[in-house]
């Protein structure tokens, strides 16, 4: 099996681990909640104060607003610095594969990929206690790795 480590001094002993991506994602989750809360609010006066109620365009409406808000934060924060708040708050940092800087259509890939390593009962990360070099199924199918910053 063919390595993707780089040559820079990498190695997976870098590599951030479970404890430390969680810990990074649990921060933010609560910067998401914050900012669905305030895309909600916008659809408040939109309903005469109300929730918009499934079954309806507005909700429908609702749900892609908070879908496009969630893939700006990360394809945002992931292109513009590499990182997203959690991820500096733990010194955390997402790399290409080659060592280049993130492209849009990687944060896009990212995102997607994602979506695959978690909706089967999130095998996809915890994949990751058992991968020799401390990657996801995302990390993977993105060509990209999260490692720790010094």
């Amino acid at each position: 099996m063919q390595t993707s480590l780089r040559t820079d001094g990498d190695t997976p002993s870098n590599r951030a681990g479970l404890m430390r991506r969680l810990a990074a994602a649990a921060y933010d989750l609560l910067l998401l909640i914050a900012l669905w809360m305030l895309v909600s609010a916008l659809f408040l006066p939109l309903n005469e104060g109300n929730a918009p109620q499934p079954g309806t365009p507005l909700f429908s409406a609702h749900r892609l607003a908070l879908l496009a808000t969630t893939a700006a934060f990360y394809i945002g924060f992931w292109k513009f610095g590499g990182q997203t708040l959690g991820m500096r708050a733990w010194k955390l940092e997402l790399i290409r594969d080659d060592g280049l800087p993130m492209t849009w259509l990687d944060c896009v890939r990212r995102l997607l990929a994602s979506l695959v390593s978690i909706l089967p009962a999130g095998a996809g990360f915890w994949w990751l206690l058992v991968d020799g070099e401390n990657r996801t199924w995302h990390d993977r199918l993105s060509h990209t790795y999260v490692r720790k910053r010094t």
